[in-house]
């Protein structure tokens, strides 16, 4: 799911105040602690294979966020695909990877437990240590 600024729904429009709200964004009920993430991504990254060994090999963490400037490809555990592209807020539900089509600068509220859990699998993935 992800939609672009102008396509949100006004809730306040008052002189120097613009509210846009799109409800039912998500749920993160079953969440507890939510990290905020900022993410700058190059041209060509693909996280498909640092994902691999993780069920479906994809990432199982839900994300909540905005694309501030780039192009994201996102692919879902069916195999459908989405692009986002700057000025867009997004949600991808868990089960997904991400590729990137241009230069991005994002920012995403993910829960903390799940993606540390991913991040550090990536990290191994790497040869890093988290």
């Amino acid at each position: 799911m992800h939609a672009a600024k102008d396509d949100l729904p006004v809730k306040i429009d008052a002189p120097g105040a613009k509210a846009r709200v799109l409800r039912d964004f998500g749920d993160a009920t079953a969440y507890g602690a939510i990290s905020g993430e900022y993410f700058s991504l190059a041209t060509g990254a693909d996280i498909a294979p640092l994902l691999q060994g993780l069920e479906g090999d994809l990432c199982d963490a839900p994300h909540w966020g905005y694309l501030l400037e780039g192009e994201l490809t996102v692919t879902y555990a069916g195999g459908d695909e989405e692009v986002i592209n700057g000025g867009e807020l997004f949600y991808w539900p868990a089960g997904h990877s991400v590729r990137v089509g241009a230069d991005a600068e994002v920012i995403l509220f993910s829960p903390q437990a799940e993606h540390t859990r991913v991040l550090d699998h990536m990290l191994d993935k790497m040869g890093a240590s988290a």
